[in-house]
């Protein structure tokens, strides 16, 4: 006789879909895909091999990583989407979640094939991307092209994930479902604040537009025993002119560039430091609606943050969360000024334990991973299990037809729409 286990139905697959995003990517795998794994679904990412030609885990988190080589930039982009078509149309999942305009360009045209149901996962403010390459007259031209796109594949789409506020309104009557960046409860011991010169830790990317200059400017202006820690890497190309600008200025020896870490590394040495910089840059409308994982990475760490007062939803969360200064940070002088505010080491473990309890509680990855969860209980319902009770509906009697189940409709294809009557 077979174990009862094997005659249970195998839970509904799920592909992530990335035409950039890493292996290990913090919201498609770290959060998204690990919330749906621990839900019970079976999930894959999809996406490019990881920088520099690391090798990629055959799992993180639960789920099950397959990549493709991809050559650099845009055209490599392109050229790789009718590969991403055939590997998201042959993958047999029911349900393609993709996360870039391209792969879920790459999404609704494998769902055309394959019948899975779609959602589109918005990272950013994606019509004002190309604000910067056009000639001012042309930006809202742009801008609304680039609208009409994401209304016409919002459209196509059977829901449509936000990671912040203020990215639904171009996706017109799509069914839209905030999954916000908020803070995983990850476990890193938090910052004590000892007495002592300071630390000020940036984590991630960085770029000129984020602050690279003004960084710079600040540590100047600073006392001359502050230091400035950077975890991660210039994704500009700018970190030589970097370190040449901070030797001409004599500050070669008080910053510290320790390259891209693992995550749970990256916390602890931004643990090691005393205030987390997000320096974004005015002007760029991502900017103004960013959710960084950054910042609640800061929070969770015990930090104390220093962060843009025109970035809506960043100076939202600090301030409901008390847990930093909100500054100009065009202005390496309010910078340094919100710094001298922070010397006090009392005043950093304040605001460094608000900031930590914030994020392990009102802004918390938790409630979010619920909704997304929920959400996919909708798209691809999983089977009872096997010994689950059966609960039989008011009236119900020994003759009374069998009930359907979501295991059986798996079984019977039912899970994924009809793409054709689209």
């Amino acid at each position: 006789m077979s174990h009862p286990l094997a005659a249970q139905p195998l839970a509904p697959l799920v592909a992530m879909l990335s035409a950039a995003h890493p292996p290990e990517d913090v919201r498609v795998v770290g959060k998204e895909g690990a919330a749906l794994a621990a839900g019970g679904w079976r999930v894959v990412h999809l996406c490019p091999e990881a920088a520099g030609n690391r090798a990629a885990p055959a799992e993180a988190h639960g789920v099950a990583i397959s990549t493709f080589r991809r050559a650099p930039g845009w055209r490599g982009r392109l050229r790789a989407l009718p590969g991403l078509v055939n590997r998201a149309a042959q993958s047999g999942a029911v349900v393609l979640h993709a996360s870039e305009p391209d792969s879920w360009l790459a999404a609704i045209l494998a769902a055309r094939r394959s019948g899975a149901r779609v959602v589109l996962d918005v990272h950013e403010h994606y019509p004002s991307r190309l604000d910067a390459r056009l000639p001012r007259a042309l930006r809202p031209l742009g801008r609304w092209a680039i609208r009409a796109a994401c209304r016409a594949m919002g459209a196509r789409a059977d829901a449509v994930v936000v990671a912040k506020d203020g990215l639904d309104g171009d996706f017109g009557q799509a069914r839209i479902v905030p999954v916000r960046n908020y803070a995983e409860d990850l476990p890193v011991a938090p910052r004590q604040h000892p007495e002592g010169p300071v630390t000020l830790v940036h984590l991630g990317a960085l770029t000129r537009a984020r602050g690279s200059a003004e960084m710079l400017d600040t540590l100047r202006l600073c006392p001359p025993d502050t230091r400035l820690r950077l975890i991660g890497r210039f994704t500009d190309g700018g970190e030589a002119a970097f370190l040449e600008r901070a030797r001409a200025l004599g500050l070669g020896d008080r910053v510290e560039t320790l390259g891209w870490r693992p995550r749970p590394a990256a916390l602890a040495l931004a643990a090691g430091g005393d205030v987390g910089l997000i320096l974004f840059q005015p002007g760029v409308e991502n900017h103004r609606l960013a959710l960084p994982h950054k910042l609640f990475d800061c929070m969770l760490a015990g930090l104390p943050v220093i962060v843009p007062d025109f970035a809506t939803e960043v100076a939202a969360v600090v301030r409901e969360a008390r847990c930093g200064l909100a500054v100009d940070t065009a202005d390496p002088g309010a910078i340094a000024a919100a710094v001298r505010d922070l010397r006090d080491p009392a005043r950093r473990a304040a605001l460094g334990a608000a900031g930590r309890a914030a994020a392990r509680g009102r802004f918390g990855w938790a409630a979010e991973a619920e909704r997304l969860r929920a959400l996919y209980h909708d798209l691809a319902p999983l089977a009872p299990p096997a010994d689950a009770p059966v609960r039989r509906p008011a009236g119900w009697h020994p003759g009374s037809p069998p009930e359907r189940t979501a295991g059986a409709a798996a079984d019977a294809g039912e899970l994924a729409p009809k793409r054709a009557a689209r």
